[in-house]
């Protein structure tokens, strides 16, 4: 197993975030880039040797992936990376349809000029990584993933629901491990920075039909993608 980069254990625990974070967050970006490819077995010994921090963090943090749906537990077996596959792309793709879609209706209704401006700052903030990247495949690139996921999240942040804000983070993050799959099988570049100007210009006008319609669309052609790399893959196969 490759030793993975992790943070200095000697710095400054006033600086750091505590161990169980640290840990979760860097398990979480290694599942998401297909570091651990799906359907990987996570063992608790060799996590320890990769990332240098205890089984207790580690544990805690497996057991909150698996909360989200991005790694699968079994008593017996221990921890493995969910699998990949056409039919869990349907479930999420249909779960972030029935939640996401109606949660920016629900946002639009209620958002007030601070959820506005907090939607036209995170779309900046994407609109200007993703022109500073090349050709390639920017899904990889983790400060635009990030940013990605901050303009979504924004957009749904004035939803009176917290549950269905918290479910619809969840599903994204489920969604994530999909589209960085299909990146890495992508022949050619796909931008989606007005793809979600479009998104973002129909919210501020509170055009809730127009908006849920294009996230709708939105989220579609990710099940697409994906679909189409799968597909490629098991031929190459």
């Amino acid at each position: 197993m490759h030793k993975i980069d992790v943070m200095h254990k000697e710095e400054n625990p006033l600086r750091s975030p505590p161990l169980v974070e640290q840990a979760f967050v860097q398990l979480r970006r290694d599942v998401l880039d297909g570091t651990f490819g799906a359907g990987a077995k996570l063992k608790v010994d060799e996590l320890q040797a990769a990332y240098g921090l205890s089984s207790s963090p580690l544990r805690e943090a497996l057991s909150r992936l698996a909360q989200e749906g991005l790694i699968r537990a079994d008593e017996r077996r221990g921890f493995r990376v969910a699998p990949i596959s056409e039919q869990d792309l349907a479930d999420i793709t249909r779960m972030r349809l029935m939640l996401d879609v109606s949660a920016l209706r629900e946002a639009i209704a209620h958002g007030d000029d601070a959820w506005e401006g907090a939607v036209v700052a995170a779309f900046h903030r994407l609109d200007k990584v993703e022109s500073r990247l090349g050709d390639g495949p920017v899904v990889l690139d983790d400060a635009w993933s990030e940013l990605h996921r901050a303009f979504h999240l924004a957009l749904l942040a004035a939803c009176p629901s917290e549950r269905q804000r918290l479910w619809g983070a969840s599903l994204f993050d489920q969604a994530e491990r999909y589209r960085r799959f299909s990146a890495r099988h992508r022949k050619t570049a796909r931008r989606k920075s007005n793809e979600h100007r479009k998104i973002m210009d129909a919210t501020l006008r509170r055009d809730a039909d127009t908006a849920c319609a294009m996230l709708e669309e939105h989220i579609l052609s990710t099940q697409r993608n994906v679909t189409a790399a799968l597909k490629a893959a098991a031929q190459a196969a």
